[in-house]
Formats: structure tokens, C-alpha cells, sequence
């Protein structure tokens, strides 16, 4: 049923297409706007009509390089850590970490149901950190044999990698990609308000580790039936290595940098330039200690650069969507009307509307980067006329992005780690499906609470 989905990238560029026709169809306008703080904001009451500028097919083939040219500093940053990403992942330390607390488990239940959680908390972690997404395909084939030898099903093989780290990332405070992209273009610090994220992240987290493990209970011998449908075919299993001195130096220093980062970014106003150096860094020292050759270093460099290029695309495509509107003169027209239907309503309430429209969004850009390079121009000068912290749109986009991508079937990600575990999708639907009401109920509060807070 699901096969066919097109690509976010034709996705997206549907979307350049429909706001090309958009700006002959769309009244322009604009907003008078002042710099306060350091912030570009929009002056409330101040809308109104200008001579239109609708754009044509030429305009439409121009746009991709205009997104290129202008999303040049974010898509840099986005491909030199995917290859910095890509030394750490080929040393194999994590993976090796990973193999030596599997067997530390044994085979007794309540170290088994130990373990189960311990790694939930670790790949949350790592999507609260670097926003680990592609990467669950990878732990997807470990967690996979390690959950049907403990007597537990698919589903539990690839909720540990795969719910937990999209929680992490839903919540992130140091992710360089899609939550790097949308403070940007806020104009708020990244990382921020990492306290404030970290509660957000142990909330959903928790809940889905004690929704996950209480599943996984019931599969326990004398337990329940399993929901899953089994592939015959059990996916292959990377090489794995002993956990030696040289992995452990490259976790240590791994948990170093993401300690460092908030540091340097309090401290000293480190900008993406700045971070990008240190996740640099890291990957070098990687290799170094991994003692990898020149030509290694480059072939995982590129390999790992490579893994982004998609997500670099998607950029680029979706702020030549911008670039459209913008030079259409519609963008804030729309921000016009969007503040017009939600003028009156209490902040806690509009910040549930971009919650929700945020959900819808992701069905149709499951990139968390290019959704928030298309809809936070409009969703940060909308919070800024209706009375919602810039903090809170942000949480409003990341929360969405993060919770939604985790059941909608657009994600390569998520029918990726069903293929590999041989799930059904409408299997997979029926067991997420409750856990993503829980969380959104959870999300829709906390976010109230931001309002209330004025965060």
C-alpha cells in the first residue's frame, strides 16, 4: 500500500511547484519589521498589500541554485558532521560497546528487561545528541537477534533502537541537523534551553520505555501473543569486535565533545562555524586512535558526507521553496491570515494549532531539517504576532517532527527498520499507534506549560 510513496525530495519540490502557483493566486503583502535584541521581528499591525511579483516556470528552475547559494552555511555544517559521524561509526567503539552490555545480560529476565532499558536510555541519548535517525537501520540488525534469543519479538528488536533514538531526537538540544536548522533560522543560541529539553526528553522517554518493556513482558515465556509477522529471513549481522582500549578512548571522547559543546556555546557564543569544528575534530581524533590510513580517513569522511547529501538536497529545495514565496510576496500574506484565524486565542492554545500542523507537515516532509527550512520562516514571525515564545515554536516544530516520524509511512527510516524485521505496517501502526497518542497527550502538555511559562 505504501510502496510508492514518492521521495521527500520530489515531495518537496511538488511543494516549489504549488507555491510557485501559489504567487498568482495569493494577494501580496507585507509586514514592516525591526531588529530587537539581536532578533528580526515583525511589527504587529503593520500588514499591507504591495504590487505582486508572481513567479513563473524560470523562476521555479532558478530556485534550487538560489537555495544552494543561500542555505550554503547549513548544508556545510550538515555534511562535514555527517562525515565527521562517519569516522566514529566506522571505528566500530559504539557498535563494540553495545555487543559487551548485550552480553553482560545473560540470560536472566530481569537482566535482560535491565539491558532492554539501559539501551533505550542510550540510543535516546544519542537522537538527544546528534540526532541519530539513518543509524537505527544499522543497530536495527543487532537489536534484531539479541530481542528473538530473549525470547521477545520484532517489535521490541526495533523499538529500542528506533523509538527510543526518535524520542531523543524529538526533544534534542545538541542535534546539528534539523534542530540546529530551526534555532537558526529563530535566531536563538543552539544549543538552548538544554534543561528545558533534557525534562521534555526523560518525560517522553520514560514513557516509552515502560509502554515498551511492559510489551515485552507479556512475550516473556507464559506471556502474550506477538503482534509482529515474521520474515523467514533473518536479517545479516554486522561484524562485531571486541570492546578494547582503543573503543573505549573513542566513547570517552565521543561523551567528551557533547559535554564540550554546551560548554563552548555558553562560554565563548560558539556558532555553527565553531561546533562544526569540534564535531571535526572528534571524527579526526577517531581515526587517529583507530590508527585508520589516509585513504580510510577519506573513504568513511565521504562515506558518512554522503549519508547526508540527501538531507543537503532537501535543504537547498526547500529554501528555494522560501525564496519563491518570498519573491512572490505571499509570505506574508499567509502569515497575515494565519495570525488573523488565531487572533484572541490564549498562547497555550495556538501553540497546540502549530503542534498539530507541524504532525500533518511531517507526513509530507519527513526531514527534519528540510521541514524546519520550510515551515519555521513562517511558524517563528507567526509566534511572534500571536504571542508564542520563538522557544516555543521551535519545541512546537522538533516535537512534531521527532514523535510523528516515528509512525507515518512517508519515513524511509521507519518502513527501513520494518523491512528489515519482517513487520507489517499496519502491525506496526496498531502497537505505535498507542504509544503516540500517550506521547502527543504528554507533548501537548508540556508545551501548554511552555506557554503558561512564557519559555
Amino acid at each position: 500500500m505504501f510502496k510508492r510513496i514518492p521521495d521527500s525530495i520530489v515531495i518537496v519540490f511538488f511543494i516549489m511547484v504549488m507555491m510557485m502557483a501559489l504567487s498568482w493566486i495569493i494577494p501580496a503583502g507585507s509586514y514592516e519589521r525591526e531588529t530587537r535584541f539581536e532578533r528580526t521581528v515583525v511589527i504587529a499591525g503593520s500588514y499591507h498589500n504591495v504590487a505582486s511579483s508572481p513567479q513563473n516556470p524560470w523562476h521555479l528552475m532558478q530556485a534550487p541554485f538560489l537555495g544552494f547559494t543561500e542555505a550554503a552555511r547549513i548544508i556545510g555544517f550538515v555534511l562535514l558532521v555527517g562525515g565527521a559521524f562517519g569516522l566514529v561509526m566506522a571505528t566500530g567503539a559504539i557498535d563494540a560497546g553495545l555487543r559487551r552490555l548485550l552480553d553482560w545480560a545473560g540470560g536472566r529476565h530481569r537482566s535482560r528487561i535491565l539491558v532492554c532499558a539501559m539501551l533505550m536510555v542510550l540510543f535516546g541519548l544519542c537522537g538527544f545528541t546528534f540526532g541519530m535517525s539513518e543509524e537505527s537501520l544499522v543497530f536495527v540488525l543487532i537489536t534484531l537477534p539479541m530481542c528473538r534469543s530473549m525470547g521477545y519479538d520484532p517489535i521490541v528488536g526495533i523499538a529500542i533502537p528506533f523509538v527510543s533514538s526518535g524520542i531523543g531526537g524529538a526533544a534534542a538540544a545538541y542535534n546539528p541537523f534539523g534542530v540546529g536548522v530551526a534555532l537558526q533560522i529563530a535566531e536563538l543560541e543552539f544549543p538552548s534551553e538544554v534543561a528545558m529539553r533534557l525534562l521534555a526528553c526523560a518525560l517522553l522517554l520514560t514513557t516509552a520505555i515502560v509502554y515498551t518493556l511492559r510489551y515485552a513482558n507479556r512475550l516473556s515465556p507464559g506471556g502474550g501473543a506477538s503482534w509482529s509477522i515474521y520474515d523467514q529471513k533473518t536479517p545479516q549481522q554486522p561484524a562485531m569486535h571486541a570492546f578494547d582500549r582503543t573503543h573505549q578512548w573513542i566513547v570517552l571522547l565521543f561523551v567528551v565533545t557533547l559535554i564540550f559543546i554546551p560548554i563552548g556555546a555558553k562560554l565563548w557564543e560558539w556558532d555553527i562555524p565553531q561546533i562544526g569544528a569540534i564535531f571535526l575534530i572528534m571524527g579526526l581524533l577517531s581515526a587517529f586512535f583507530k590508527r585508520f590510513s589516509t585513504q580510510e580517513i577519506i573513504d568513511h569522511f565521504v562515506h558518512g558526507a554522503r549519508s547526508m547529501v540527501g538531507a543537503a538536497v532537501i535543504i537547498a529545495l526547500s529554501r528555494g521553496v522560501l525564496i519563491l514565496a518570498r519573491d512572490g510576496q505571499i509570505i506574508d500574506t499567509i502569515l497575515h491570515f494565519l495570525s488573523q484565524q488565531m487572533q484572541g486565542l490564549p498562547s497555550w492554545w495556538c501553540i497546540q494549532i502549530m503542534f498539530l500542523v507541524q504532525g500533518a507537515i511531517n507526513f509530507f516532509i519527513p526531514s527534519g531539517s528540510g521541514q524546519a527550512a520550510i515551515t519555521m520562516p513562517v511558524m517563528v514571525p507567526l509566534a511572534d504576532l500571536i504571542g508564542v515564545s520563538r522557544q516555543g515554536a521551535v519545541m512546537s516544530f522538533q516535537l512534531a517532527a521527532g514523535l510523528f516520524d516515528l509512525i507515518i509511512p512517508t519515513s524511509a527510516v521507519t518502513m527501513g527498520v520494518l523491512s528489515l524485521a519482517g513487520i507489517s505496517y499496519s502491525a506496526w501502526f496498531k502497537w505505535m499507534g498507542k504509544l503516540t497518542l500517550i506521547l502527543m497527550a504528554l507533548c501537548m502538555v508540556f508545551l501548554a506549560a511552555l506557554a503558561f511559562t512564557g519559555i
